[in-house]
């Protein structure tokens, strides 16, 4: 009698964990004797952990998974009588339903020993095998590898076993066991942080593109991608660590403390000594210390984010803002450029060629007179009309135009434009800078704003040149690239590549003047550029963000994802990723560009390799 009493409290303790399994729902609650359970209703998979002293990193390996249970170190029949029933009514629901229990082999194993049938599961396990062997150890001194042992026990040796395989069958289930090297660690238990990064993500990706290959064949699972397989829910204290990272990001410009404030006494003085002396910059006073920023930027605890693609985006945005800092103290000194080049990753022979193709194949035109010229108020009409368009798409859209005195270039800050008070500009440039500040930057402002995190409005590491090559490539989707925009560009990187080279600022500015025919004052100011802060090559990127995006589209690469937010080509798969686990959304809002009549046209021309040249 107290057996079935007993029984019938379990039983009641399960059902009600398990009372709403619905479609598009998530089961999370701790369970008894420290065990926890994340289970995702659509997901036809379940990674099995067993508590254990003296296992570190095992169990992350395990909460990498979209549904986990974690079994406690007591009361195992609880567990086993709760993962049968979770086996038995998702198996229901699927038509099948694959488990797989993760442990730690011995502490000098670098073998991977994935046990299954595998005559049952001849795709998935080969996939598996093939994917872990090439997990990257050898330049870390590890060789890995990994086999397929055919057995019944599913389960570290001396553990109870979950399932018979005949109950198992009965259930409508399948498990895999598998034995991970715990290279991960050393010999007293302490993980290596870095390597286990590495080492998380691709375990995560191997056995997701494994499981995938089961829940394609053998359930009726609507999943299309692998990446689906991943976690499908952010935790807060990821939001926690997003929040702080964008507020200390956002206690500096970055790029408005390296502008020098006394450029028209410089370009003046420049001018007058006939291009032959240049006088030092000056900077703002640093409204922050560095120091204290890189403090706080390296207390957040992103080592302990378990989701392997949001880890990656978030140590990579660390990496970046300290490169920053680092680059705030050291301006005006040689030490800048040398961590200049390093932020912005040098300079591409590819791109050095476009550059000199533009120059020889285009010749600086003087402007027409005849042009049609607008002063601010009108081009800030402009920009409203374009912001009522994507209020059409979205009436919470609530950017502004701000005409300010005290605005120098016209920028997009926070979504929102600033214009100078006494700007001018031709129709047709206006038409083109339209849709480079508003239809590219305030746009992708915007949709990064609609995701879970502010990294996607701010910028993940490295950002800048997508969204410049997508801002160019605007202008020539809405008819408003020119040859001098386009000269221009090409001008920055051959400035880039003098500097690279060791050639001064006179050097450069001749160079620009004589050698590509620029006006003074175009080559002052792109050289000027490229010498604040003690060597900036960040200008290159324009160009280079062109020609990778044009590399993307003739491969096959579609425009309109790219919009979704402020992020690197090197982040598609991972954006892919978020997506496909419904953790990031599709663009909300669509440039006017893409309603255009001649757009597919325009598209197919530069599918088929247009020259940049041929853009104008």
């Amino acid at each position: 009698m107290e057996v079935s009493t007993e029984e019938n409290i379990q039983s009641k303790k399960i059902d009600k964990i398990l009372r709403d399994l619905e479609p598009g729902g998530r089961t999370v609650c701790p369970l008894p004797h420290d065990g926890h359970l994340f289970l995702e209703h659509d997901v036809p998979s379940l990674f099995i952990y067993r508590k254990r002293e003296n296992d570190t990193g095992t169990l992350r390996l395990a909460r990498t998974g979209a549904s986990y249970l974690i079994i406690g170190e007591s009361d195992f029949s609880f567990f086993q009588a709760l993962l049968h029933e979770i086996t038995e009514r998702m198996a229901d629901r699927f038509g099948s339903y694959i488990l797989v229990e993760l442990y730690s082999g011995e502490e000098d194993s670098t073998e991977f020993v994935i046990k299954g049938p595998p005559h049952k599961l001849p795709v998935s396990l080969d996939v598996l095998k093939e994917s872990l062997a090439t997990i990257e150890s050898r330049k870390f001194g590890v060789e890995l590898s990994a086999r397929i042992e055919q057995t019944k026990t599913r389960q570290k040796p001396e553990s109870t076993e979950l399932f018979t395989i005949e109950s198992l069958r009965e259930l409508g289930g399948t498990q895999i066991g598998l034995e991970v090297p715990p290279v991960y660690r050393n010999e007293n238990g302490d993980i290596y942080p870095i390597y286990f990064r590495k080492f998380r993500e691709q375990f995560a990706d191997s056995l997701q593109r494994a499981i995938f290959e089961f829940i394609r064949v053998q359930t009726s699972s609507p999943l299309a991608h692998f990446n689906a397989l991943g976690k499908r829910e952010i935790h807060k204290e990821v939001f926690k660590i997003d929040r702080q990272m964008a507020e200390i990001q956002s206690s500096y410009q970055f790029l408005l403390l390296l502008a020098p404030v006394n450029i028209q006494q410089l370009r003046e003085k420049f001018f007058e000594s006939d291009f032959k002396t240049i006088d030092y910059y000056h900077y703002r006073l640093l409204p922050v210390d560095p120091d204290i920023l890189k403090r706080r930027l390296y207390n957040l605890r992103i080592d302990e984010i378990d989701d392997p693609a949001l880890s990656y985006i978030f140590d990579e945005k660390r990496e970046e803002i300290d490169h920053q800092l680092t680059m705030l103290k050291e301006r005006g000194s040689e030490n800048f450029f040398y961590s200049s080049i390093r932020l912005y990753k040098g300079l591409e022979k590819k791109v050095l060629s476009e550059a000199e193709l533009i120059l020889q194949a285009i010749d600086h035109q003087e402007p027409d007179e005849r042009d049609d010229m607008i002063d601010v108020h009108e081009f800030a009409a402009m920009a409203r009309k374009e912001f009522d368009f994507f209020k059409q798409q979205d009436s919470n859209f609530t950017s502004k135009v701000h005409i300010r005195d005290d605005v120098n270039i016209m920028m997009v800050s926070n979504g929102e434009l600033y214009l100078p008070g006494d700007y001018t500009l031709s129709r047709k440039e206006a038409k083109a800078l339209i849709q480079h500040e508003v239809g590219t930057h305030a746009l992708t402002y915007y949709n990064g704003r609609q995701q879970p995190l502010h990294q996607m409005a701010i910028g993940l590491a490295d950002y800048d040149a997508l969204q410049e090559g997508i801002a160019v490539l605007s202008e020539y989707l809405i008819g408003g690239l020119s040859g001098n925009r386009l000269r221009t560009l090409a001008g920055r990187v051959v400035a880039g590549h003098a500097l690279l080279e060791g050639q001064n600022f006179t050097e450069v500015f001749h160079m620009l003047y004589s050698r590509y025919g620029f006006s003074k004052e175009y080559a002052f100011n792109i050289t000027s550029r490229m010498f604040q802060g003690g060597g900036f090559i960040k200008d290159i990127i324009y160009l280079k963000g062109l020609v990778h995006l044009r590399e993307y589209l003739i491969e096959g690469g579609e425009l309109e994802p790219l919009l979704a937010g402020k992020f690197a080509l090197k982040h598609l798969d991972v954006i892919k990723d978020l997506t496909d686990r419904e953790l990031l959304i599709p663009p909300k809002l669509k440039p006017r560009y893409l309603f255009e009549d001649d757009y597919e046209e325009k598209m197919k021309k530069i599918t088929q390799g247009l020259a940049l040249s041929k853009m104008i």
